[in-house]
């Protein structure tokens, strides 16, 4: 697939110019949306030969779900930071001719007592419109935006999605050449609800051994209803993972001096070299990890959280190495929006089709 980008970080600087994009390449723009517990993104991309090409992104860390696993509640400040950042995706979206836009919300917003009222008040402020969905169709719009990167020569796959406020879980069949989800399941552990519910753990305590060992009990479910081992040590799983955490140890990996995705979307990494990375990261203090060009401040006291949901994944299903997505949610929509559009003009070729849902 084209995913090429021009990069966005954290609100800042534009990529494109007005809708011309669009119009030079001959396809409509669409708009994907997805606002986890813990980040709000944005992509705006146009249809392409291979999959799609970005034309537009933002992403910003919000922390919608801080406080919610104490409370029940989204907080007023998370709320104003959200609304906030999705003002600024309102902004960029109104410079181009979108054809049509998709937003989601997701486990924040499943919990929160108060989570119908927020996205009344997303509309309001904002004329976004978020769909609440559940945690199936969540997986499913990962797969959709991650399958480029499974690797149809193993006969199954298995894909986690470690999330701020959950973790998804998906094992696919692959052996008819298109990936079918056999069973998709949701963990309650997310990088910001461990942190909230345990503080920063280090493993001079033993907290973090003890935190794996819950998360790996948890598991045990998901492998009961699939035998998902047995599979792997005949070597028929390859095993992908979309994430903050997952990208992060990627980058980390690659002594990237700053966050590159085109290096580390779609890279393999080996368990030992994972294992590795966060031994490291836990010997840091929350000081030394804000300081490192692939963690930055705002996710100094989250990754340790996802260290540890990872350790306990690769611990209950040792594959022995993982590819790394940096895609998922929005890309899953896009490709949605973009094959409906096709759908409209069916005696028409693709290009034709999508170029006259404009």
């Amino acid at each position: 697939m084209a995913w090429n980008r021009r990069k966005r970080r954290n609100g800042g600087g534009r990529g494109g110019r007005n809708g011309a994009q669009g119009g030079v390449h001959g396809g409509p723009l669409f708009a994907a949306l997805d606002l986890g517990t813990n980040n709000c993104r944005m992509l705006i991309a146009a249809p392409a030969r291979d999959g799609i090409r970005v034309v537009d992104s933002f992403s910003r860390i919000v922390r919608l779900g801080e406080g919610l696993e104490a409370s029940g509640r989204l907080a007023e400040p998370a709320i104003e930071r959200t609304l906030a950042a999705l003002s600024v995706c309102a902004k960029i979206m109104g410079k181009y001719p979108i054809a049509a836009v998709r937003g989601v919300a997701t486990e924040a917003c499943r919990r929160a007592v108060n989570g119908r009222e927020f996205l009344d008040r997303v509309f309001a402020r904002t004329g976004i419109r978020l769909d609440p969905i559940g945690f199936e169709e969540e997986a499913a719009l990962t797969l959709a935006g991650c399958a480029p990167l499974l690797d149809a020569t193993f006969p199954y796959a298995l894909t986690f999605d470690i999330g701020g406020g959950s973790t998804e879980l998906m094992w696919i069949d692959q052996r008819d050449g298109s990936p079918r989800p056999l069973g998709i399941a949701t963990m309650p552990h997310g990088v910001v609800t461990l942190l909230e519910r345990i503080g920063d753990p280090t493993p001079a305590t033993g907290d973090y051994a003890r935190l794996v060992d819950e998360i790996d009990a948890d598991l045990d479910a998901f492998e009961r209803a699939h035998g998902i081992a047995a599979h792997v040590s005949a070597d028929r799983v390859h095993m992908l993972g979309t994430s903050g955490t997952v990208t992060t140890l990627g980058g980390i990996h690659l002594n990237l001096r700053r966050y590159d995705r085109s290096k580390v979307d779609g890279m393999n990494i080996g368990f030992a070299d994972l294992e590795a990375v966060s031994a490291r990261l836990a010997a840091m203090d929350c000081e030394a990890r804000a300081k490192h060009p692939c963690i930055g401040p705002e996710r100094a006291d989250l990754v340790l959280m996802g260290c540890a949901i990872l350790a306990a994944v690769c611990r209950r299903w040792p594959v022995g190495r993982l590819r790394v997505a940096d895609r998922g949610i929005r890309e899953g929509l896009l490709l949605a929006m973009m094959k409906e559009a096709a759908a409209t003009r069916p005696e028409t070729p693709p290009s034709a089709a999508l170029a006259a849902a404009r």
